[in-house]
């Protein structure tokens, strides 16, 4: 049930003119009062045909107009108007069932608190089947106002729980980071223009997509302006940008001059304060590591990016920022993936916006590297080779799984949600990019030898998993991988544990699907030679000891005892 409080009015016979009319299709039958502030005596014109609506409104007006006659200034902004609707599914309510929910409605939003004898006027509507409209005049019996702040999340909790009491769909408790609903106004207009979105959703798609492309926000309203959106920037007398509005071509009032929509009124995310501190973050510091050499490319680098979201999900600020740029590494893959892969990565992307909001504060800094990722394939002229784009997008497939289990864990449920509409779109584009892998693969098999030594590797490595492995259809395939690895001086076995840990497998649908690309992936590195690896720990300790005895002569062995234990020996 959707209770949805619209901006107040100033026109009470007006809107009763709407509510009693036919409707803009004639989709209005039988309009009538069903409860109010007090029944007895109310003049309702869809049951009394002596009745008027200008008698109604002047009734529900009376304290209003008694207010401005003792006071100078008028009140213009009094007409509380809230529809009510159930969902398509529900069963048709009775009008003494909607009676019953209008009045715990307006108890709710303080229109009417219960036993306040003194609260305003208002009356519940019913033209249709499937909803009420509550109007509300917003001046008390004795002339005060109604404390209406904060009233939309008391009714939605109302909502939540007459769904509960009357058995009706359960909506998911909001938490008020979801965009603005597209007002009717907007939906008319574009649907007067032939376009297949309102205003605000297509700039909202425009900014998303331009994000990966700007490194601060100068260079995003750059953007979107060589792309053909107006942009109003709004500028301090220093020049210093402090806030901007967009405007989609075409999109003109009735003066002809171009409408203009603020960042926050595009979408909660997308305020110029929040847009600063996703694009303008700077590298964190990195402390040497083993690094290996090897070809690579922004596919692969993003690839090697999301290998740390798992582990960087403990705290919830960094979960926050991670899953924040991974929205934008879908954007910016569905911008340069194949043409037969793009348009589900442009849906997903678009369903994953919503998963990137919640009320949690992100530390943006700590997603640096996922977030250079995208900018990097936002940026590259060469489009993926088939075996990268697939490691990608399986990549991608778990970094979702990820993010929807920690939108479970907190509690987010239409973040969860999103995630997991993106994981349909997701499948879909990575079994497609897969499947030329798979039959490349597919055609040099080793030999029953070969397999059956592979085998044993599997079941020494992941125990727990080898029984699915082994009977996936896939595990010819998978068996060619390791054969190419073992190849390449890796050990089949070292890889499938390394696999196993990064993806966990029980949620799997293919497991063997998931260790191909994996050990794919992961088999590109050089075999590890141990001599170069002890070098290196070798010269690290070494490098420590120095740091730690700054004055002292350095060691001429990476084991050799310090100045002060040779004088104790001594």
């Amino acid at each position: 049930m959707i209770a949805a409080i619209k901006p107040a009015g100033s026109n009470t016979r007006g809107l009763l003119a709407y509510l009693y009319g036919p409707g803009r299709h004639d989709e209005h039958l039988d309009p009538h009062i069903v409860t109010g502030f007090a029944m007895l005596g109310m003049p309702d014109p869809g049951r009394n045909p002596d009745a008027t609506l200008t008698q109604l409104a002047h009734h529900l007006d009376e304290p209003v107009h008694l207010r401005n006659s003792e006071f100078g200034k008028k009140i213009t902004d009094h007409v509380w108007h809230c529809p009510v609707r159930a969902a398509p599914e529900d069963r048709h309510l009775s009008d003494t069932e909607w009676a019953d929910i209008a009045q715990r409605i307006v108890e709710a939003a303080g229109i009417a608190p219960p036993g306040d004898d003194l609260s305003c006027r208002w009356i519940a509507v019913r033209h249709a089947d499937d909803h009420i409209h509550i109007l509300a005049t917003t001046v008390r019996e004795d002339g005060r106002r109604p404390k209406l702040h904060g009233s939309g999340i008391r009714v939605g909790d109302a909502c939540r729980q007459i769904e509960t009491d009357y058995g009706l769909r359960q909506l998911k408790k909001g938490d008020h980071t979801a965009g603005k609903r597209p007002t009717q106004a907007e939906m008319h207009k574009a649907q007067r223009l032939g376009w297949d979105q309102t205003s605000r959703d297509w700039l909202q798609d425009r900014i998303r997509a331009a994000i990966p492309h700007a490194s601060n926000t100068e260079e995003l309203l750059a953007y979107l302006e060589a792309d053909g959106i107006a942009i109003k920037p709004r500028r301090g007398p220093s020049g210093d940008l402090l806030g901007y509005a967009a405007g989609r071509p075409g999109d003109l009032n009735k003066d002809g001059e171009q409408i203009f929509h603020p960042g926050g009124k595009i979408a909660p995310d997308l305020t110029l304060p929040k847009l600063k501190a996703r694009l303008e973050t700077t590298a964190p510091e990195e402390h040497p590591t083993a690094r290996r050499q090897r070809p690579t490319t922004p596919w692969h680098q993003a690839t090697d990016a999301l290998d740390t979201l798992n582990s960087d999900l403990a705290d919830d600020t960094h979960a926050q920022a991670h899953i924040t740029a991974l929205g934008e590494l879908i954007e910016a893959t569905a911008q340069k993936a194949p043409g037969h892969s793009r348009a589900e990565l442009r849906t997903a992307a678009r369903t994953f916006a919503r998963a990137q909001r919640s009320q949690i504060r992100a530390e943006n800094q700590v997603a640096y590297t996922l977030r250079r990722a995208a900018r990097d394939i936002a940026h590259t002229t060469t489009g993926p080779d088939g075996s990268a784009f697939a490691a990608l997008l399986a990549a991608l497939v778990w970094a979702t799984i990820v993010a929807a289990r920690w939108h479970e864990a907190q509690n987010h449920a239409h973040q969860a949600e999103a995630a997991r509409q993106t994981l349909h779109h997701l499948h879909t584009a990575a079994d497609h990019a897969l499947a030329p892998v798979i039959d490349n693969l597919a055609a040099r098999q080793p030999s029953d030898q070969t397999s059956r030594i592979l085998a044993h590797d599997v079941r020494a490595a992941v125990p727990d998993h080898a029984d699915r492995i082994l009977t996936d259809p896939a595990w010819p395939i998978l068996a060619t991988v390791l054969a190419d690895a073992e190849a390449g001086g890796h050990t089949p076995h070292q890889l499938l544990k390394e696999a196993a840990a990064q993806r966990e497998l029980t949620t799997a649908r293919q497991p063997a699907r998931v260790l191909i690309m994996r050990i794919q992936h992961t088999s590109r590195d050089p075999a590890p030679n141990l001599r170069a690896e002890a070098a290196r720990l070798r010269s690290t300790l070494v490098s420590t000891q120095s740091t730690h005895q700054p004055q002292a002569p350095r060691p001429t062995h990476a084991f050799a005892p310090l100045p002060d234990q040779r004088r104790q020996r001594r």
